[in-house]
């Protein structure tokens, strides 16, 4: 049993709801073999979904991008998370989607006839604490090394995980990546800096995936009255930005302080962080 996972959770596979220590893949299979498949994370506050349409919208374009069908119909997605949110006794949780193209002999080309592996799980969250709401994190830039296709919230995660690694040998938060000198994201959030009270972000593309979060502070943003940009951004006005600021699930948005060894504007989370921080929590409590 991998440590600090509880085995006598329930999880759903392949159709039939069982304790995780039970439930097995194939070694053959194609998520295991190539990192042949695409995930999605729901997450839960209070036990309640937050946005749950827009991420199914995104496991099912990620789904139809490397041609995997698995049989399932929006009704029985949005059916399968909402069966999976009681099995959670905590109040902030997320629900776990997995689906791979399935066990097959061992080659490149897709399989005629491979039947898709459907996983589901529960995991608890924290949401950010006050210390990170109000110190902020650090960060440094890195290359981007990873494939073209980052749109594809796709389980062949190499590339991110050689970037948190970079973070976390380098004793910082985060790794802002860079692509021919202009932004892309961090190793798993979204990267905003303000410059000039207005708030930027890399455009939507295929170099970027399309955090739930991205559409959500856009809206934040409107509300408040801040203008806000989608655009190629450079390495030097990330190094410049008054702020810089990380969105995703878990983290929701925080300010990074400290970039490269260099205090951000002042060296403390600024206005615009702080103004859509209030605007994020007046929804999410």
């Amino acid at each position: 049993m991998i440590p600090d996972v509880d085995g006598d959770s329930v999880v759903y596979l392949n159709g039939q709801y069982l304790r995780l220590a039970d439930a097995k893949v194939s070694v053959l299979d194609r998520g295991f073999i190539f990192g042949d498949g695409i995930y999605e994370v729901v997450p839960f506050y209070q036990g309640k979904p937050f946005r749950m349409e827009e991420h199914l919208d995104r496991l099912e374009r990620s789904l139809a991008s490397i041609g995997i069908d698995p049989g399932y119909s929006r009704d029985d997605w949005r059916a399968l998370v909402r069966d999976m949110a009681p099995r959670s006794p905590h109040s902030h949780f997320t629900v776990y989607l997995q689906i791979t193209r399935g066990p097959a002999k061992r080659d490149h080309a897709f399989p005629k006839d491979a039947q898709p592996t459907v996983f589901c799980m529960i995991s608890p969250f924290s949401r950010p604490d006050a210390r990170l709401r109000e110190q902020g994190l650090t960060a440094i830039s890195a290359p981007d090394i990873r494939w073209l296709r980052c749109e594809i919230k796709s389980v062949s995660l190499l590339g991110n995980v050689l970037a948190k690694q970079q973070a976390v040998q380098a004793g910082v938060d985060e790794v802002l990546q860079f692509r021919d000198g202009f932004l892309t994201e961090g190793a798993s959030c979204n990267v905003w800096i303000a410059r000039d009270g207005v708030l930027l972000a890399p455009p939507l593309d295929n170099l970027i995936l399309e955090g739930i979060r991205y559409r959500f502070l856009e809206e934040l943003a409107a509300q408040a009255g801040i203008p806000f940009e989608a655009r190629r951004i450079s390495q030097s006005e990330v190094a410049q930005a008054d702020e810089i600021m990380l969105s995703s699930a878990t983290k929701e948005v925080l300010p990074v302080v400290q970039y490269n060894g260099e205090p951000v504007g002042n060296g403390k989370p600024g206005p615009i962080y702080t103004a859509l921080r209030a605007a994020y929590d007046q929804i999410l409590g």
